[in-house]
């Protein structure tokens, strides 16, 4: 007896359990700054043509209707949603928030540019400010060593205070980041996306220029998460598991039977 129903809910489990990784994940950073949920979106594998539509059943007659039987489904892929966050107040000048489209941009180990929504940098002891694991913003900014304060505009200008002085100079300027498919991006861990052929080639630019959305100093964005929608999304796919799972209960004494039977 074929086990082809077998194969189709097995699809179905293992579908349905990289789902579950996904909205793990998702849980998992409810609380990481700057992260955007993702969504797994499925597919159905091939389809074994028995009776084409249209063939003739006989002389005279056509088929009106195929028989297509289905072999099962699979993840075509994860897609980022790309949603604004919430902006939390922290009152740390470095603490930055993107509104609207855009990315930082930092300088990874290996020499690529990394995009990141995390804006929650520091000082470096050499004055530059980095993201907390140490790479620094680009294009790098040095803050001179006798500044007592720090004022970033919603242009990414960068103006610091120094001792002495009652008047900020301006000491670099932020430049964002945005893609024609921000979705294409792909994730390295650490907050960071790099570039890839779908996201496009970054367009770089003023902060509020271009589509590209405004800096605001102060404030971290949230993730994106929203926890009753993933909860939501776990039971059914829980539900979606357990049925699979009776498919291939059920098939088995089907088989059990016809092999009693024979």
């Amino acid at each position: 007896m074929s086990n082809a129903a077998l194969h189709v809910a097995r699809t179905g489990l293992d579908a349905q359990n990289m789902r579950m990784q996904v909205i793990a994940n998702n849980l998992a950073n409810v609380n990481t700054t700057g992260f955007k949920r993702d969504r797994a979106n499925f597919s159905t594998l091939a389809y074994q043509l028995v009776t084409q539509p249209g063939a003739a059943s006989s002389a005279d007659n056509k088929y009106a209707v195929g028989l297509n039987l289905g072999t099962g489904v699979s993840i075509a892929g994860t897609e980022r949603i790309d949603t604004q966050g919430t902006l939390n107040t922290t009152g740390n000048t470095l603490d930055m928030a993107i509104q609207g489209d855009g990315y930082f941009q930092v300088l990874t180990p290996d020499g690529r540019t990394g995009y990141t929504r995390a804006g929650n940098f520091s000082l470096s002891a050499e004055g530059k400010i980095v993201t907390g694991d140490g790479m620094p913003l680009q294009p790098a900014v040095q803050i001179p060593n006798n500044t007592t304060s720090i004022t970033i505009g919603a242009d990414g200008t960068i103006s610091a205070t120094v001792d002495g002085q009652t008047a900020p100079t301006q000491v670099g300027k932020i430049e964002t980041a945005r893609f024609v498919n921000g979705a294409g991006l792909q994730s390295i861990g650490n907050n960071l996306l790099v570039e890839t052929a779908a996201s496009g080639t970054p367009q770089v630019g003023a902060p509020g220029t271009e589509g590209r959305g405004s800096v605001k100093s102060g404030a971290l964005e949230a993730s994106n998460v929203n926890v009753v929608e993933e909860l939501v999304d776990m039971i059914e796919t829980q539900r979606a598991y357990e049925v699979n799972s009776k498919m291939i209960q059920a098939t088995d004494e089907m088989q059990r039977n016809a092999n009693q039977q024979l």
